[in-house]
């Protein structure tokens, strides 16, 4: 089977309709990859191209990648980061960030994400698919690796078009265009020349999709979201206010510094200190401000048995800054629950930030 780059479905009109009226925003939402914090991923030499090809539009680039980061957090930070920046053509990178979950898990993650950006109506989705080293094997044996077989099913069920960046630089590689140290010198993170290779096959999808149609015809944008192809699908997932967050023991509420996408923290420093709350749904994640300082936990559901949470922290964490998530689960019945947590001793440090409280129905 002869592995393609650029799968061509549905045409971009929203974003053809922004450059027409003078404006365009660009939105962005995946992993590390996409990360705009240090200038030099992906994303910066396609808003170059932007910026270049419609020197009269205005272009706002909302960037939303968070390093560490897949998409069943993106569900939950897709309203306030995306959808309420009014983004007309949104790219989506998680092939990579969700390869280590399960089949089901991811699916139901990836679904509830697209059809969260894809309910306002107002944007453009395109799915763009990056490399790790563990995807070698199958892609040079002409196999699509599961993690963007399952995007490209969900891509089909919505007319999503999608551009594989990771063949895209993976042919350069086979013809002697580009060293491997020099797209992904750890096996994962390109470097600006990888990035560069990245941003250059989203560009020539855009060449095709924008400047060849510019022509087209924009007045019709109606959008009719498919039947749910999966109906456990997270679409529903919504966030609990911290404010309904029961604390027994020294506990503050404080303003995040450390990440920008997070906008109050409860916090402890003491071991032993309590937290419950009541939610109706099926399941339950939670986001934390997380370092090598922070301590772990104990939680239980409905007065069951308790559950211990022991974290692992790679070296490269910092003491504090990862919006890091744990999966309590997402197979509760759909009835009110209690959630009950206690913070527990860990030799890295004792400062517990939980910034989010997500809930699943």
């Amino acid at each position: 089977m002869e592995l393609e780059v650029f799968k061509y479905r549905g045409e971009l009109t929203r974003t053809l309709a922004a450059i027409k009226r003078g404006s365009l925003t660009i939105g962005f939402i995946g992993g590390s990859i996409t990360d705009s914090r240090g200038r030099n991923r992906w994303p910066e030499p396609v808003t170059a191209w932007f910026v270049d090809k419609f020197p009269n539009v205005k272009i706002i680039v909302e960037n939303a990648a968070i390093g560490a980061t897949g998409s069943d957090l993106a569900v939950f930070r897709a309203k306030r980061d995306i959808i309420t920046r009014n983004c007309d053509i949104i790219f989506v990178e998680f092939a990579v960030n969700d390869n280590e979950q399960v089949t089901e898990k991811r699916m139901r993650t990836r679904k509830g994400l697209l059809r969260k950006l894809l309910s306002s109506g107002k944007s453009d989705l395109v799915l763009t698919y990056t490399y790790s080293n563990d995807m070698y094997d199958e892609m040079i044996n002409s196999q699509v690796p599961s993690s963007i077989n399952e995007f490209e099913i969900l891509a089909n069920h919505y007319d999503i078009s999608s551009v594989w960046m990771g063949l895209y630089a993976l042919d350069e590689v086979m013809r002697g265009l580009l060293r491997m140290e020099e797209w992904v010198p750890d096996g994962l993170h390109p470097d600006l020349r990888g990035s560069y290779t990245y941003g250059q096959s989203v560009i020539k999808f855009l060449e095709k999709e924008i400047v060849t149609k510019s022509a087209a015809n924009t007045s019709d944008l109606k959008y009719i979201i498919p039947e749910p192809y999966n109906k456990n699908n997270w679409e529903k997932a919504y966030i609990l206010p911290l404010s309904k967050v029961e604390l027994k023991g020294p506990w503050t509420m404080r303003r995040c510094t450390t990440i920008q996408w997070m906008d109050q923290a409860l916090e402890t420093t003491v071991i032993g200190a309590e937290l419950s709350f009541l939610f109706t749904g099926r399941g339950l994640i939670l986001g934390f401000d997380f370092g090598k300082t922070s301590t772990d936990f104990t939680y239980r559901i409905d007065y069951g048995e308790w559950y211990e949470m022991k974290w692992d922290c790679p070296d490269w964490c910092g003491n504090d800054g990862w919006y890091r998530v744990s999966y309590i689960g997402d197979d509760f019945g759909d009835l009110e629950h209690k959630f009950e947590l206690k913070v527990i001793y860990s030799s890295r440090g004792t400062n517990f930030r939980l910034a989010m409280v997500g809930i699943v129905s």
